[in-house]
């Protein structure tokens, strides 16, 4: 009977992602009966330990990558993007109004507060929201700085005042982006997402009514009128984006540069915080980027959340979620090669005696392996008198074999598990193919990217390095007591209470939330964005593409589609060149502005000139423009009509 697929949740996790699982034939984690390495996917709404991205075997995938706070916290978020304006240019990042952080940032405020009264000729409103609370508590709105009243850490912004209206009601976009990979950078947005509305008119002059200025349906749900039919909104609180886009047709709008707007928001805030987010291949990240509309049609950043709530709250809901999980679980690319995991990759460990040192010493105890396993362990505690005696003589062998089984399964998978393991180097001539040399070099480099993951100060990071330094000493006898990492972050509207709760350790992003951007030392893959895969019969290792992937000038281009997911990035073959080895952010730009011109209507004759050339260029890449309810591909927008 073939294994099958096993998810494990945190916290009993949501629902919805149990019932799809289970639906697709999945078995759920059970922590009685199965070894706690005995998993697929590992999901939680809140952040994973340091410890947990090292440990991490081939068969495994998380649902966070490591380091993104500076994106889904709002202060972080609000300092990148300050950061990302001086580099690159204010017009570039002008889709936020600028946030100040207070009390830090108090005196930038006041002079700015003072400034715009003095200058404006019209009223001028503040938005004010703590930095770590998310589901729309502690917000509100201002217009005079007596009644800027706070506790606890906040930012302050320009509120948008003039939000396109759909009769009379406010309302903002639900994105939902995922990130299949860091390095390089790998980019896909759903077709489908949510338009969420207030539930009473839009009305400056009742800034305490939140029902009628903000959107977060945990707080609309509760609204007296959320029940009631609504002018053409109907009841509740939520379309579908592709009502939203009947909407856009029957007001006419250029669909084409307004999607492709808000695209643009979701690469440049994911550039603020890629080229220090560690290589992490067994990761893939759902993100919930929030946009507002304003009366100009200008798409703006309110914030991006960490873990896009998957609770169901209407039909709309069931729409909307149910189809983005089953085609976020068809992104991983599981294959049937993964249910097998440890008995699979095992089998082959010493064909691949990367480190021979360790091979060499290594205490071969085949009779004491059948002792390793779930059924050893419940059989433990009813072991008879006679063999309880035995056991404190095998317990120094059976704690030398489990040392030894770790050791190798880690040394012996080196290609597939580039997180945990030291980086090697591939011969250049060799480098489609993954011949792994000079693997004893690399050890040396791996001590430099972990602090660059956890920073030279964190205690994580201290019990890392023991770990490294000294490989003979069992995981389970260091002190990792200082695993805690916390990442304050917004996580929409959660599932439970508990995953909003913060750990106690170090927040590893807030200790320098302005990070400048630099090479990591863990060592990026051309294909990092294919989920490692175990060896097959031969010695080579083989991976295992995304059904859809093929090759750019022996570049791994991801598929252009899988279901309702469309890839933005990389769009085109520039972008993919970008995105391999150290990420090229000006030349990514470059190109963004390029496809945003040749989106744009009324252009000259010597434009759509200079836009068929360039299509020529691209016959080699194609990518599907994100957004219309039939996505096109990019060489046919370019093309004049």
């Amino acid at each position: 009977m073939a294994a099958t697929l096993v998810f494990r949740l945190h916290d009993r996790g949501p629902e919805l992602l149990r019932e799809v699982l289970l639906e697709r034939g999945w078995e759920e984690y059970d922590e009685g009966e199965q070894e706690e390495e005995d998993w697929n996917l590992y999901w939680r709404g809140s952040a994973f330990h340091s410890s947990q991205y090292h440990n991490l075997l081939p068969w495994q995938r998380l649902n966070h990558h490591p380091k993104t706070a500076g994106i889904t916290r709002k202060d972080f978020l609000a300092r990148n993007l300050r950061r990302m304006r001086v580099a690159s240019g204010s017009a570039l990042y002008d889709f936020s109004p600028t946030g100040f952080i207070l009390p830090s940032d108090y005196t930038r405020f006041l002079a700015e507060y003072n400034q715009l009264h003095l200058t404006s000729g019209e009223s001028v409103y503040w938005i004010c929201k703590p930095v770590d609370l998310s589901r729309g508590r502690g917000i509100f709105i201002f217009k005079d700085i007596k009644d800027l009243v706070y506790d606890c850490s906040v930012i302050v912004q320009r509120y948008i005042s003039d939000p396109l209206l759909i009769s009379g009601y406010k309302f903002d976009l639900r994105i939902y982006v995922c990130v299949k990979s860091f390095h390089p950078l790998t980019v896909y947005i759903h077709q489908e997402g949510l338009v969420r509305f207030a539930t009473e008119k839009y009305n400056l002059s009742s800034l305490h009514n939140l029902y009628a200025h903000l959107t977060n349906t945990s707080i609309n749900k509760f609204g007296p009128f959320y029940k009631a039919e609504k002018e053409r909104v109907g009841p509740g609180c939520k379309w579908t984006l592709s009502k939203f886009r009947h909407f856009l047709n029957s007001q006419e709008v250029s669909q084409l540069v307004f999607w492709q707007r808000i695209n643009n928001i979701v690469t440049l805030t994911l550039l603020t915080i890629a080229p220090t987010v560690p290589p992490c291949p067994n990761c893939v990240e759902l993100f919930g980027f929030d946009i507002l509309i304003d009366v100009r049609l200008k798409p703006w950043l309110l914030e991006v959340n960490y873990s896009p709530a998957l609770t169901l709250d209407c039909q709309t809901d069931i729409t909307v979620k149910k189809g983005l999980i089953s085609d976020l679980v068809d992104l991983m690319n599981y294959t049937s090669i993964d249910s097998l995991r440890e008995r699979a990759y095992l089998k082959h460990r010493h064909k691949q005696p990367c480190f021979h040192a360790t091979q060499s010493s290594r205490v071969p105890i085949p009779a004491l392996s059948k002792f390793k396993g779930p059924k050893f362990k419940k059989k433990r505690s009813g072991i008879q008198s006679s063999q309880t005696q035995i056991l404190p003589l095998l317990k120094p062998l059976l704690q030398s074999e489990k040392i030894n089984q770790r050791q190798s399964r880690q040394y012996a998978l080196v290609a597939d598990c580039q997180r945990r393991l030291p980086p090697v180097d591939l011969d250049k001539t060799n480098a489609g193919r993954g011949r792994i040399i000079n693997t004893s070099a690399a050890r040396n480099q791996n001590s430099q990217s972990l602090h660059l993951i956890l920073s030279p100060h964190s205690r994580t990071n201290v019990s890392v390095a023991k770990r490294q330094t000294c490989p003979a000493l069992a995981p389970w006898l260091i002190d990792d007591r200082s695993l805690h990492v916390s990442e304050v972050t917004n996580h929409d509207e959660a599932e439970t209470e508990a995953e909003m709760e913060l750990s106690g350790g170090t927040d590893v992003s807030a200790q320098i939330p302005d990070i400048p951007q630099r090479e990591l030392g863990f060592g990026s893959s051309a294909v990092s964005w294919k989920l490692p895969s175990i060896y097959s019969g031969s010695q080579r290792p083989v991976t295992i593409p995304l059904k859809g992937t093929r090759a750019v000038k022996e570049q791994h281009v991801p598929p252009l589609r899988v279901g309702g997911f469309i890839r933005t990035f990389p769009f085109n073959t520039a972008t993919l060149k970008a995105s391999q080895h150290k990420l090229d952010v000006k030349v990514i730009i470059q190109e963004l502005h390029k496809l945003t011109a040749h989106l744009a209507p009324g252009q000259s004759d010597k434009t759509k000139q200079r836009r068929e050339e360039h299509t020529d260029g691209a016959e080699d890449f194609e990518s599907l423009l994100w957004g219309p309810k039939d996505p096109p591909l990019l060489s046919q927008c370019f093309r004049p009509t």
